[in-house]
């Protein structure tokens, strides 16, 4: 199974307290957003492959080591997963960002692609593809099944908030795809809202509620 990653760590912890909060107003909710990225992508690019370089310091050469800017590649899933790309790319900004639209069938209640955009040779690329919710799972797990499709080989996801359903179903369906989050919540409601969550993040992002 792939390995289930959370952030435990006092300001995480103290930041996602106050992104639940139902009284934290748009602005502070983009903030925060990002902030708790950027220690997702600290955390998720620990394993990540670096090149050996000579750097030339103000008094030798020394032996260094980089990451390559060819082989990092975002892929957030729209729309809320716009609201981490800033915060990863604070950590990256050598990384390409591709993105998928997703929306779910009314009928069936199974995710429909609507969009995808992904860098060239993402075959070769470190992918982090990223959405604030991991709630059901069937979304996310159809984005993985995408760039699948595209050759992509090393995936990771990261969002800010999961639950169990949705880290379970993630697990069965690529068992080979790291997770990160920030939080474990206790579950689902019967709309498949995550409790406690945090509300619909994209919303909450984007003012539209």
């Amino acid at each position: 199974m792939g390995k289930l990653n959370i952030l435990d760590h006092p300001l995480v912890k103290h930041k996602i307290t106050l992104l639940r909060s139902k009284h934290t107003d748009v602005q502070l909710f983009r903030q925060l957003m990002q902030e708790l990225s950027m220690m997702l992508a600290y955390e998720a690019t620990r394993s990540i492959p670096v090149e050996k370089k000579i750097c030339e310091t103000p008094l030798m050469q020394a032996e260094a080591y980089m990451i390559s800017t060819e082989k990092l590649a975002i892929v957030p899933i729209l729309r809320a997963g716009l609201g981490m790309v800033d915060g990863l790319l604070s950590f990256m900004p050598m990384a390409k960002v591709g993105h998928i639209g997703l929306y779910r069938d009314h009928e069936s209640l199974l995710p429909v692609e609507y969009y995808c955009k992904l860098p060239e040779n993402i075959s070769d690329m470190e992918v982090f593809i990223v959405d604030p919710m991991l709630a059901t799972g069937g979304s996310v797990a159809k984005a993985i099944d995408i760039v699948k499709q595209k050759g992509a080989k090393h995936i990771r996801f990261l969002c800010v908030v999961s639950c169990p359903e949705g880290v379970e179903c993630l697990q069965k369906a690529h068992h080979d795809v790291e997770i990160f989050t920030c939080a474990l919540d206790k579950g689902l409601n019967e709309k498949g809202y995550i409790l406690p969550g945090l509300g619909d993040a994209g919303d909450r992002l984007y003012g539209t509620k």
